[in-house]
């Protein structure tokens, strides 16, 4: 998506605001003001029980102000449509990669980069909406899409699970793996020895199931709670990339809200971040022994996993397509402490 579609869309938003307005907001006096969150994700999964727990705190912290409506499981819309869908102010909240942020504001992508971050806790300092890198992509994000985040959590270290044992690149060449349809995953599918097709989330299962795709790569929360481990018996740690995931709100509706609104909405956001963050991580080490006990084969660095030639075939891959273009931003990135 180009900055000038955004504007056209969003002034034809303007142009038909009630048609379009009204799903979003409700205010019948004295009433709570209804916004709706729409995104991809099982309710079961972190990831969607989060906004949950959102909608919960806002609840909370507004005093009943505020009542936020989840729509689970892509009821409104696969990734690429709820993230337009925010720009456009049709749903107030959703949340999505980073690198499907990049849709909207190309840089933002840049945050979900393979083997990036030092550690978790890097990656979770550079995504602190007060950090500086965060700072300056959300302003460029509201500039160009009319989005703004608000909050990111951890969403685990991404995987790779195949119906074969993959020791190395060379191990993937031919073989199908879904990638997320973004170019910073596609990317990171190719550099890692596979051919990428992109796929949409709701589609994997079934890509899995048909053949279209051998494999996939995702956290191992995702991994056990869509029981993927059903249609790919091998689960490889490669760890080629940590993600937040980022929860976005549309800035019209932001601007909207009083200044104590705005605050509920950042308590909220605060806690909901610290609470994923620490369910992720509580469970990670417990949820790959769950999918061992499921019968995955479960194969790390210590079984001969050669992480050094996938972090080699996707740095260089990542150099080349993206170097240029974000190599001021991976330093930034790399300054964060």
């Amino acid at each position: 998506m180009t900055h000038s579609f955004n504007l056209n869309r969003r002034s034809m938003l303007a142009l038909g605001g009630a048609a379009l307005a009204a799903p979003l907001v409700a205010c019948p006096a004295l009433a709570a003001t209804t916004l709706r969150y729409g995104h991809n994700n099982e309710v079961a999964s972190v990831a969607g029980a989060q906004a949950d727990w959102f909608a919960d705190a806002l609840g909370q912290t507004s005093g009943g102000d505020i009542e936020v409506q989840v729509f689970p499981n892509s009821q409104l819309g696969k990734l690429q449509e709820l993230a337009e869908a925010v720009s456009l102010g049709t749903i107030a909240f959703s949340h999505n990669t980073a690198g499907a942020l990049g849709s909207l504001y190309q840089p933002f992508a840049a945050l979900d980069t393979p083997y990036l971050y030092r550690d978790i806790d890097h990656l979770m300092a550079v995504t602190d909406v007060e950090s500086p890198v965060m700072q300056e992509l959300n302003k460029g994000l509201i500039e160009a899409a009319n989005v703004r985040v608000i909050y990111a959590h951890y969403f685990g270290r991404r995987n790779l699970t195949c119906n074969k044992a993959i020791m190395s690149p060379a191990d993937l060449q031919g073989t199908k793996i879904r990638a997320v349809p973004f170019p910073i995953y596609t990317t990171a599918v190719e550099g890692m020895g596979a051919v990428a097709v992109p796929v949409d989330w709701s589609e994997v299962p079934t890509a899995l199931a048909t053949g279209v795709v051998q494999g996939q790569e995702n956290p191992v929360n995702v991994v056990l709670n869509v029981k993927l481990y059903e249609v790919q018996s091998h689960l490889m740690l490669t760890g080629h990339m940590s993600n937040a995931e980022v929860v976005v709100m549309n800035e019209d509706v932001w601007q909207g809200l009083s200044a104590a609104e705005q605050d509920a909405v950042r308590e909220a956001a605060s806690q909901t971040r610290e609470k994923a963050t620490k369910a992720i991580l509580d469970n990670e080490a417990g949820e790959t022994q769950q999918l061992r006990d499921l019968g995955m084969t479960v194969i790390g660095e210590e079984d001969g996993l050669d992480i050094a030639g996938f972090r080699d075939g996707v740095s260089k891959l990542v150099d080349a397509r993206f170097g240029a273009e974000y190599g001021d931003l991976y330093a930034k990135i790399a300054a964060v402490g």
